[in-house]
């Protein structure tokens, strides 16, 4: 597949300007970022340029307005859609741009999560079968994952070459998925966090948000805490990904996609996270330079300093990974039966159990969630964390103890546990013997 040019539309937003940065510097394609203003293309420009810190790229981005649009697309190539991740926003921009595609133009929608059937109808049906889903993940340059989701009017032998084409020449790890809400990657991991979130509001009297992330520190196998990447990411966007799958998925933890009460309160009150200056934690600066952190205490519904919690499970875990001893460390997450411990087991092992469910429903075999959180999220995959877990017991007995009876009573354990392989990634660098 040759792609010389390329129109990303919507490339003032963070994803669309750093996958113009991609196709600039691994494609070598010719990029024109249109926006609605020249100014926000002439900024997302330079933004561009230093997403892949390349600034030889510039010569292949172009800065364009919506009055040039519909020239942009009839000279491209391919035609990438990464406007905001709203169905009526994106139906009206292929309603706009349908008539100028070119007959051997590829179309793509960036959505993080929408129907990629749905959005291919608003085209006509010879351009239809040119269209597919493909999602990169942020930041596109350190983050590989691109779920790639053909709509089911795509033309099969288009899809094959477009795969090559996003693996071989932009280096992506490519994993198909079904056209299902929010497809695997956020699926699982905002069904993990929103999870982490629900555990926050349910052990509110122990401190809450701090008290979660601390128990899932790095040691269980995150770059990042769950609520941490919550508050990053920007609760309203993690209220639209999560309600998105609540209402139009339903199995076995369908009720972990339902936002805690005090979340929707801090989303009307405009505190959004990081992006917002305030949200789930707050940097607080002091007179005379000093800086805090502040973290949203669920009870008073008030900030107070981020505490240091001390758990002995946690302590003797991280000797155990400073010293690679692996199986002792999962030993003492498994035999230690302290809260802090029986909390972080049960999250570990309904991430494992939803990820394996959620490979075998929608990827392409027991791997895909693996790839998917590996290079997306930066998790340790889910067969690592089942190997590691199966260092210290057998993991269905360990769910069977662990797991809470009404759950039990709606998932099939054993059809989500048959044959599963080892993990083709090595999940000794995933646990941090770290805090």
């Amino acid at each position: 597949m040759q792609i010389d040019t390329v129109t990303v539309i919507g490339a003032n937003g963070t994803m669309g300007c750093n996958i113009a940065g991609i196709f600039a510097s691994f494609g070598n394609a010719k990029v024109y970022m249109v926006c609605r203003n020249p100014s926000d293309a002439q900024e997302a420009y330079q933004r561009a340029a230093l997403s892949v810190r390349a600034e030889a790229i510039g010569r292949n981005l172009i800065p364009k307005g919506y009055d040039d649009l519909d020239a942009c697309i009839a000279e491209s190539d391919f035609i990438m859609e990464c406007v905001a991740e709203n169905l009526e926003v994106k139906k009206a921009v292929y309603r706009r741009i349908s008539s100028s595609i070119p007959k051997r133009a590829i179309v793509a929608s960036g959505t993080s999560g929408l129907s990629i059937n749905t959005l291919a109808e608003e085209l006509d049906e010879e351009r239809r079968r040119q269209f597919f889903g493909v999602h990169f993940f942020n930041p596109p340059y350190s983050m590989t994952l691109c779920e790639f989701i053909p709509s089911q009017y795509a033309d099969k032998t288009q899809a094959h070459l477009l795969k090559l084409y996003l693996r071989d020449v932009l280096h992506r790890n490519v994993v198909e998925v079904k056209d299902t809400a929010a497809f695997m990657g956020n699926r699982i991991g905002f069904q993990f966090i929103n999870l982490a979130l629900q555990f926050a509001e349910k052990y509110k009297y122990s401190g809450g948000i701090d008290y979660i992330d601390t128990i899932m520190g790095g040691f269980t196998g995150r770059a990042m805490a769950p609520l941490t990447t919550s508050d990053f990411v920007g609760l309203d966007v993690h209220q639209a990904i999560v309600k998105n799958i609540y209402e139009n998925t339903c199995d076995y933890e369908h009720n972990s996609f339902v936002l805690p009460a005090f979340v929707q309160e801090m989303i009307r009150e405009k505190r959004l996270g990081r992006k917002s200056g305030a949200g789930l934690y707050k940097l607080v600066r002091h007179s005379g330079g000093a800086k805090e952190i502040y973290v949203y205490d669920i009870e008073t519904q008030e900030y107070r300093p981020k505490r240091k919690y001390s758990f002995p499970f946690a302590e003797h875990m991280i000797f155990h990974l400073r010293n690679g001893n692996y199986e002792m460390a999962f030993r003492v997450l498994v035999n230690n039966h302290s809260p802090e411990a029986e909390i972080c087991l049960e999250l570990l092992v309904r991430y494992v159990l939803y990820s394996l469910y959620v490979s075998r429903t929608v990827g392409e075999d027991i791997h895909s969630s693996d790839k998917v959180m590996a290079s997306g999220f930066n998790w340790a995959p889910p067969l690592c964390v089942y190997n590691a877990l199966q260092l210290a017991e057998n993991f269905e007995r360990l769910a069977d103890r662990i797991l809470p009876a009404e759950l039990k009573n709606l998932l099939d354990m054993n059809e989500i546990l048959v044959d599963i392989p080892s993990s083709e990634y090595d999940f000794r660098p995933y646990f941090k013997a770290k805090g």
